[in-house]
């Protein structure tokens, strides 16, 4: 689903309007309803908070910054343990005698920030990711708000956290409303801290970064199981899952989006212009060698 600057469809490929379990793509939304309980985080941890971070050192700190902001420790965190999702990071850690912990784990900014707003608000925090505590029906209306229709269903994220379904159309409309918000306002004050920290909210390693990054105004989230949103500063905005769940494909597709949407404008400039370049395919490999490649081939606008 791609959205025009009006909010117009430009483009619907598959079903768009159906529910799906938008995974990390939720976390921006999940992020301005912890500002709106009162979460006191701007920045590079506000990023954090919105992030599936990639376990690096600065990601991990920044993890018990948010905590210790709060009075709290990552015993409270209630994402199970796992190794970082970087694997320099990971290796670094294992060579050192480390084990899966709940602060290595790439949701674990979000669970701080959750515990943290919970703390900030008087609200209990053992049952922090109960779909009925205060925090989670407050997230709830939240993205039901941005994305203009409403959770159809409840499930539990690969983190432990409730996951809300939307539909890809209205997870484009959320990442919009997100970018167009008035300067200020908590849904807008997480999208600048995300495209002003782009590093801080994927890891400096990763194509999400390097997006963010090389494209002025782009706001960007991706999720498990093949989905990813983007929004840029001017209201154009756009939401992918592949239903096979599969992640290679994800990084050509939306490079080429970009490119389709932006074409020659000047504000690209060429770094911008090279990354999108460079995510244009993804390789395959055989036997260690390429053997081929994925790349996007997008249907004309208006078709599906």
């Amino acid at each position: 689903m791609v959205l025009g600057r009006d909010g117009s469809v430009l483009l619907a490929a598959g079903v768009v309007d159906q529910p799906m379990f938008p995974r990390s793509s939720n976390k921006p939304m999940q992020a301005a309803a912890m500002l709106r309980c009162g979460l006191e985080l701007d920045g590079r941890l506000l990023a954090l908070a919105a992030a599936s971070h990639s376990g690096e050192e600065f990601h991990v700190a920044g993890v018990r910054e948010i905590l210790a902001r709060a009075g709290l420790t990552e015993s409270g965190l209630q994402c199970p343990p796992d190794l970082p999702l970087d694997d320099a990071a990971a290796t670094a850690w294992l060579r050192a005698g480390g084990v899966a912990d709940r602060v290595h784990m790439n949701c674990s900014g979000k669970h701080a920030a959750m515990l943290a707003s919970c703390a900030a608000a008087g609200w209990p925090t053992a049952s922090y990711r109960d779909p009925d505590h205060p925090l989670q029906v407050e997230i709830r209306r939240e993205v039901e708000r941005l994305a203009g229709e409403p959770v159809t269903a409840i499930g539990v994220d690969g983190c432990g956290a409730p996951l809300l379904a939307i539909s890809a159309a209205g997870l484009a409309m959320a990442f919009r409303a997100l970018v167009l918000a008035e300067p200020g306002s908590a849904e807008r004050r997480v999208a600048d801290a995300m495209r002003a920290n782009p590093a801080w909210a994927s890891g400096t390693t990763r194509p999400e970064a390097a997006l963010v990054g090389g494209v002025p105004g782009l706001l960007m989230k991706s999720g498990a199981e093949g989905v990813c949103a983007l929004a840029l500063a001017d209201g154009r905005a756009a939401a992918v899952k592949f239903d096979d769940g599969a992640q290679r494909p994800v990084a050509p597709l939306m490079a080429a989006l970009l490119r389709d949407l932006l074409g020659s404008d000047p504000a690209l400039g060429p770094d911008g212009q090279a990354v999108l370049a460079r995510l244009a395919t993804t390789p395959v490999t055989g036997g260690g060698t390429p053997v081929g490649e994925i790349r996007a081939v997008l249907p004309p606008r208006g078709q599906g």
